[in-house]
C-alpha cells in the first residue's frame, strides 16, 4: 500500500510541474522504465532513489512523504 501511495504522490508532484516521466527521469539520472514503475507503485524503491526524486523536485524527504 505504501508503494502505491508514494507512487501517486510522486506522480502528483511531477504532473503539477508539467514534466513528462521521461524528462524528469533523465533529469535525475534514472531509467524511465524504472521511474514509471515507481510511479505505478510496482517498485520497492531504495532510499537513495527516493532522495534523488526529492532532490529533483527541490523538496525535502519530509515534504515528499507528507500526507502518506
Amino acid at each position: 500500500m505504501i508503494k502505491e501511495k508514494l507512487g501517486e504522490r510522486i506522480r502528483q508532484l511531477r504532473n503539477k510541474r508539467g514534466i513528462s516521466q521521461e524528462k524528469f527521469a533523465l533529469s535525475i539520472d534514472m531509467d524511465r522504465t524504472y521511474y514509471a514503475s515507481v510511479e505505478s507503485g510496482k517498485r520497492n524503491i531504495s532510499i537513495e532513489n527516493i532522495e534523488k526524486i526529492a532532490v529533483g523536485f527541490g523538496i525535502s524527504l519530509e515534504e515528499l512523504f507528507r500526507g502518506l
